[in-house]
């Protein structure tokens, strides 16, 4: 067991106005299985980097044990993915190769194929199951399920739980509380390190945030009726004041020691009011730092004249003339949310093509309703470039509710000026999911959106699929949010 300590750690991107880190400190254990949260573009992928010593910073990071990082650059991915596995883990046995990939359920056949060969989730499981045999190394996970489905999710995080010492990346809320055993939590106002799953993490926030939330409420009438303490203090103090210099009351003479001593006191008073009012205020404005905005978002569906917008009969897409899928039969009804679920290439995105109207080799039969307006998410948002304003022009949205949902989805107003080619993947994404809120469909297809979005905005998310009446088809790994939003599944396996 040893420490990895962080003090003082700052650090800012050249050129660029945002920090990152600005005076971190917090130590964690290597023993540890940490789950690392935060939301999109706050710093996860970054202090990864930092630790792999990619950039230069300001402060210390130390630690006594290697750094290994997945993503796992391959390069001449043509070769023997058992020749690239050597690479990655040197010194390890292939006895000891053929139990990890056991584990994993992937076939030892790989190990004498080309890597490009290998499926995404193929590869990630070969390079994780490689890089965990690198003894005494620390290992740095970012977001390993985006290509996995829910079997190879579930595969992975049993796995996971077997092992010690990584950082694991992950906004999938099931897939955390299966393998970790601490939570390191980027906030917006600092760090925090907690034992226990994420679910046990996001419980103790969410009632740190309500107490908070109550002790700002009981500050805020706090200082208020304090304010109106020492206005109506002072002003008694003024009054006794001027009686020093009033005129004779029935000829007697003020009694000016007297009254000089009582409009002292009430002075001394209201300095006393004011000196409570500054710290109720100080104290209030140390409340509240870390709360997570969740604004409400909103969706515009269009009401379609046909009940029933598609129609599936014994459909089987094609690919150089094998099918990818067996005949599948379904139809959709408008405010169902569908989700179509199956492993990795089991036709799920093809059939979302298929509704879209795109000319896949297919057997059986579509059938879409007239004049049906649809919006859609794509999986892979790498593509991403240019300014916003550009991005909303292109595709005919109305730029200031654009950005307002984005903002509403956690981007700062700097982020709105910034090319899109900077961003996160998980800003990426906002981008697509943005652009579809504010399109108004008769149909919305989603493929994967929650790919790289953070925890936050998927509950976000959820609630407003919940909360408006759309007309949906989607693919989804998320076990939790497949769960808390569709209304029927259509099974691919």
């Amino acid at each position: 067991m040893s420490m990895i300590q962080v003090e003082n750690l700052t650090f800012s991107y050249p050129g660029g106005q945002d920090t990152i880190f600005d005076g971190t400190s917090f130590q964690i254990d290597t023993d540890w299985r940490l789950g690392f949260v935060g939301r999109n573009g706050r710093g996860k992928t970054t202090f990864l980097r930092l630790l792999m010593g990619e950039y230069p910073y300001s402060g210390r990071i130390t630690a006594s044990v290697q750094f290994d990082c997945f993503p796992y650059p391959v390069t001449d991915r043509i070769r023997w993915t058992g020749d690239i596995l050597q690479e990655v883990c040197p010194e390890a046995e292939e006895w000891e190769l053929l139990r990890e990939l056991s584990l994993l359920e992937v076939d030892a056949g790989v190990l004498w194929r080309g890597f490009d060969t290998l499926s995404n989730g193929e590869q990630t499981k070969v390079l994780l199951a490689a890089l965990f045999l690198n003894r005494g190394h620390f290992l740095l996970i970012d977001e390993p399920t985006n290509h996995l489905d829910q079997r190879g999710r579930a595969l992975l995080s049993a796995y996971l739980r077997r092992k010690r010492g990584f950082i694991l990346v992950s906004h999938d809320r099931r897939f955390l509380d299966g393998c970790v055993d601490h939570i390191l939590s980027l906030n917006r106002a600092d760090i925090q390190v907690q034992r226990g799953t994420f679910s046990s993490f996001l419980e103790n926030f969410q009632r740190q945030q309500d107490l908070e939330q109550a002790q700002n409420e009981k500050l805020k009438g706090e200082i208020r009726r304090l304010e109106q303490a020492v206005r109506r203090t002072s002003s008694w103090s003024d009054k006794v004041e001027q009686r020093k210099y009033g005129s004779r009351n029935s000829g007697l003479r003020p009694d000016r020691g007297f009254l000089g001593h009582k409009s002292a006191k009430m002075m001394q008073r209201a300095k006393n009011l004011e000196t409570r009012q500054q710290s109720a205020i100080q104290e209030k404005s140390a409340l509240l730092k870390n709360t997570e905005r969740a604004d409400s978002l909103k969706l515009t569906p269009l009401s379609h004249h046909s009940r029933t917008l598609a129609a599936f009969t014994e459909v089987s897409v094609y690919y150089s003339g094998r099918p990818v899928c067996p005949p599948v039969s379904f139809t959709l009804e408008q405010g169902e949310r569908l989700a179509l679920t199956g492993g990795n290439g089991s036709g799920k995105s093809s059939l979302l093509q298929l509704l879209l109207g795109r000319p896949l080799d297919h057997t059986g039969q579509v059938r879409l309703a007239s004049g049906l307006q649809i919006s859609y998410v794509p999986q892979d948002p790498s593509g991403l470039q240019g300014s916003l304003e550009d991005f909303a022009a292109e595709h005919h949205l109305d730029e200031t509710r654009f950005k307002t949902i984005l903002r509403k989805l956690d981007f700062s107003r700097g982020q709105l000026e910034k090319d899109m080619a900077d961003f996160s993947w998980g800003q990426k994404k906002k981008v697509y999911l943005a652009k579809s809120l504010c399109e108004e469909a008769h149909l919305y297809l989603w493929d994967e959106p929650m790919n790289y979005i953070d925890i936050y905005s998927r509950l976000q998310l959820e609630q407003l699929l919940t909360d408006f009446s759309s007309t949906m088809v989607f693919v989804e790994h998320d076990q939790a949010f497949q769960e808390a939003i569709a209304t029927r599944t259509v099974a691919l396996d």
